[in-house]
C-alpha cells in the first residue's frame, strides 16, 4: 500500500491531530468545564468523569486497532491529555494515568493478556493503572519491599503501594513486587481491582487536582493467578522504568503543557480586560514583559514536547529528550504559575479566578516520573555519555506501530465509520464519528 504523506506544521502535527484537538477541546469545553467547580468543592474522586472519558475510547490512542485501539500514535496521546489538562489538570491526569498503565502490557504483555485487556481498555470499560512506590522507598525503585510468593499456580502479594495514579477507579492495576533480591528480583502482575486480598486505602484530598485519585493500594495475601505475570519473573524493573520513560514522562509533560496553556490564556484574558491609567493593564510595561515571557515559555515548551512525542512515533531514540521535554514543561508552568499571579495581584488569590488551581494543579506535576533534580541527573548522564539503557530505542518497532494508522486516517477520515458486533471499530479512530 503506498504512504500517502500528510502535511505538517511547525509542531510535528498534521491535520488528523488538529481535527482530533478540537473534538477534544469541545468535548472538555462542553462536558467537563461545568463539573470543575463541583470537583475543587468536593475534593473527592469524580468516578462520573473519569468514566465519561473513558468511554471516548482515548485510552486507546496508542493501541493497535487490531485490539481496539486508535492507532494514532503518542502526539495523538500528548493532545488528548494537553486538551483536558488545559480545562482540568485533574482530568488530564486521569487519562496520563490510564496511558501509563496502557504501556505494561502494550510492550510486556502476551498475547493472551494482550486480547483479554486492550479491547476492554479501548472500549473505556477498564481503567488501567501502575503502582510502584512504596511508603518507605518513595522513588527508589530498588528499595521496595512488598513481594510475592508463588503457591502452585497463583501468586501472594503483600505490602503496599502510594501515590498510585487512578487508585480509586482503577480496573487493573500493575504492580511491581519482589519475588527474589536485587535488580532481578522484581516483577510484575496484573492485578484485578477485585482480587481478593486487595483493598484501598482512604482517598486523602490533597492540594490540588481535586477529582483525581492517587491513592494507596494494599495487598494482604492478595492472590493473583500465574497468568497475570507480565513477561517473567525479574522483569519488573523494566517494566517499572520503561513505563516511567516511555509513558510517564511525556503525559505528564502533556499535562504541564496544559496547565501551562491554560495560565498564559487565562492572565492574557485578564490582562487585556482590567484598565489601569486609562489604558489596558496589558499596555503597562512591566505587565508587558511578563506577558511576552510566558508565551516564550510556553511555545518552547510546546515545542519541546511536541518534538518528544513525535521522535516516539517515529520510533527514534529520544530518551534525554524526553527527559528534558518533562523537565522544561513542569518548569516553566510553575515559572508561569507565579508570574500569572503577579499580574492578578490579589485577584489571583480567589479561587473564582482560577489561577490559584492551576498553581496548584501544576506543583502535583514536580514530582511523578521523576522530580527536576532527578531529570537534571539524567540530562548529565547523557552529556557525559554516562546514560546506559535507551528504552525508546529497545522498543522503536513497537512506539512506531503506535501510530502506524496516520496515514490511513488521512485517506478515511470522511469515511462512515462501522462496528463489527462485539468488536472493534473497522476505522482506527472512534472519535471520527462522535
Amino acid at each position: 500500500m503506498t504512504t500517502i504523506a500528510t502535511p505538517m506544521t511547525g509542531y510535528f502535527t498534521t491535520p488528523q491531530h488538529e481535527r482530533l484537538r478540537e473534538h477534544v477541546r469541545d468535548f472538555a469545553e462542553v462536558k467537563v468545564a461545568p463539573r470543575v467547580g463541583d470537583m475543587e468543592a468536593a475534593k473527592a474522586v469524580h468516578v462520573e468523569m473519569s468514566r465519561l472519558i473513558a468511554q471516548q475510547g482515548w485510552l486507546g490512542v496508542t493501541i493497535d486497532p487490531r485490539y481496539g485501539g486508535m492507532g494514532l500514535g503518542h502526539l495523538a496521546k500528548a493532545i488528548i491529555i494537553e486538551e483536558l489538562s488545559r480545562v482540568s489538570g485533574a482530568m488530564g491526569a486521569m487519562v496520563q494515568a490510564s496511558q501509563l498503565g496502557v504501556a505494561k502490557i502494550v510492550h510486556f504483555g502476551n498475547e493472551q493478556q494482550k486480547r483479554r485487556w486492550l479491547p476492554l481498555i479501548s472500549e473505556g470499560r477498564c481503567l488501567p493503572t501502575i503502582a510502584v512506590t512504596e511508603p518507605e522507598s518513595g522513588g527508589h525503585v530498588l528499595g521496595m519491599s512488598a513481594t510475592a510468593k508463588r503457591v502452585g499456580n497463583d501468586y501472594f502479594l503483600n505490602g503496599k503501594k502510594v501515590f498510585v495514579g487512578n487508585s480509586h477507579v482503577g480496573d487493573l492495576h500493575g504492580v511491581v513486587v519482589r519475588t527474589g533480591p536485587g535488580s532481578r528480583g522484581l516483577s510484575a502482575f496484573l492485578v484485578e481491582s477485585t482480587a481478593p486480598g486487595l483493598s484501598l486505602g482512604s482517598h486523602q484530598p490533597a492540594m490540588g487536582l481535586h477529582g483525581f485519585s492517587f491513592g494507596e493500594l494494599i495487598f494482604e495475601n492478595c492472590r493473583v493467578p500465574a497468568e497475570n505475570l507480565l513477561a517473567s519473573e525479574g522483569d519488573g524493573l523494566a517494566v517499572a522504568y520503561s513505563s516511567s520513560v516511555l509513558y510517564g514522562r511525556p503525559n505528564l509533560t502533556a499535562v504541564a503543557l496544559g496547565i501551562h496553556r491554560a495560565i498564559v490564556e487565562q492572565t492574557l484574558e485578564f490582562a487585556t480586560a482590567q484598565t489601569r491609567y486609562g489604558k489596558p493593564l496589558a499596555e503597562l510595561p512591566t505587565v508587558k514583559q511578563k506577558l511576552g515571557q510566558m508565551q516564550s515559555q510556553l511555545m518552547t515548551a510546546k515545542l519541546a514536547a511536541y518534538h518528544a512525542a513525535h521522535l516516539l512515533d517515529e520510533g527514534l531514540p529520544c530518551d534525554a529528550e524526553l527527559i528534558s521535554a518533562k523537565l522544561l514543561n513542569v518548569e516553566s508552568s510553575l515559572d508561569s504559575a507565579r508570574t500569572a499571579m503577579e499580574v492578578h495581584a490579589a485577584y489571583g488569590l480567589y479561587p473564582g479566578s482560577n489561577i490559584e488551581r492551576f498553581l496548584r494543579d501544576a506543583n502535583h506535576i514536580y514530582a511523578p516520573a521523576g522530580t527536576s533534580d532527578v531529570q537534571r541527573v539524567r540530562l548529565a548522564e547523557v552529556a557525559l555519555g554516562q546514560y546506559r539503557e535507551q528504552w525508546s530505542a529497545r522498543f522503536s518497532e513497537q512506539l512506531r506501530a503506535s501510530s502506524g494508522l496516520l496515514n490511513r486516517v488521512a485517506r478515511v477520515a470522511d469515511e462512515p465509520v462501522t462496528h463489527e458486533p462485539n468488536g472493534p471499530a473497522t476505522t482506527p479512530s472512534r472519535w471520527w464519528r462522535r
